[in-house]
């Protein structure tokens, strides 16, 4: 098991890995359409964008976070 201080880490890392891995799929498919190079292509960019939304989402997190917690109202 993962210690509960990489907790936020691991969410990152996941998170990023879905998220990035989604938005290039469609990304790449609807600039260059259904082909034999499509999914070559796909992961391609999606190694490019990975460590870039991993460092977003690690480093915005927090801020995020603070901006939600001041913008809804807490449960009676």
């Amino acid at each position: 098991m993962i210690p509960a201080r990489f907790a936020n880490a691991l969410f990152a890392l996941i998170m990023s890995g879905l998220m990035s891995c989604v938005v290039t799929g469609i990304a790449t498919v609807k600039a260059i359409g259904f082909g034999p190079s499509t999914f070559a292509d796909w992961m391609g960019s999606w190694a490019f964008c990975w460590p870039i939304a991993f460092t977003v989402i690690l480093t915005l997190g927090p801020s995020v976070k603070r901006l939600i917690a001041r913008l809804v109202r807490p449960e009676a």
